[in-house]
């Protein structure tokens, strides 16, 4: 691949990225409101988390690299692998994350809550991963590194989201214990947290 043809194929990947994060903010801009959903128990303990998440977000926005460069030099026969990375991850995230919130339905909250009449959802994207709108929050920030980041701020970044996942997943899952008991428990022991279980 010729620096041009790259730096074209780069172009397209930037756009990619933003087209995603449009993407991916249309299902909660566009998510139907439902009257009377009666919050039955909230967890605060998760709002730190919400916090440390988005906070992860800021180098890989912040810290530039070169437009055009590919995010690690590998060389005309391999610089075409970031481009593809962000085409491949920030579609799967946009459906993922539309498919997750369009699955939920009134159940979606931002912090941690039960409902009345909450039920567990283990299906669409449920069946593969119990939290299935943080792993596309993870991969849209992937996609934004590999897109327009260096290289060495990804994995801070990446451990910052994943300690705010972390907080954010037990306080969740501390909830649906509590609610669903051995359900929920044969549910964590099918399906991953955020990537999907190998078996």
């Amino acid at each position: 691949m010729t620096a041009t043809a790259y730096t074209r194929v780069h172009d397209l990947a930037v756009i990619w990225m933003v087209l995603c994060w449009i993407g991916y903010g249309i299902p909660f801009l566009l998510r139907k409101r439902f009257p009377g959903a009666t919050d039955r128990k909230r967890d605060p303990r998760s709002i730190p988390g919400i916090i440390v998440q988005s906070v992860a977000y800021v180098p890989v926005w912040a810290v530039r690299r070169p437009p055009g460069t590919p995010i690690v030099p590998l060389g005309p026969a391999l610089d075409w692998i970031g481009p593809f990375l962000v085409f491949a991850l920030g579609s799967i995230s946009v459906v993922m994350v539309v498919s997750a919130v369009r699955t939920l339905g009134r159940q979606w909250s931002l912090a941690a809550r039960l409902t009345e009449g909450h039920r567990l959802v283990t299906e669409g994207p449920y069946r593969f991963v119990r939290h299935p709108i943080y792993a596309a929050m993870g991969g849209m920030m992937l996609v934004t590194g590999i897109a327009i980041s260096r290289a060495w701020v990804i994995p801070p970044a990446a451990a910052l989201f994943a300690i705010g996942t972390a907080i954010r997943v037990r306080s969740e899952e501390r909830l649906l214990r509590e609610a669903f008991g051995e359900e929920f428990e044969a549910f964590r022991e099918r399906v991953g947290a955020v990537l999907p279980r190998l078996r």
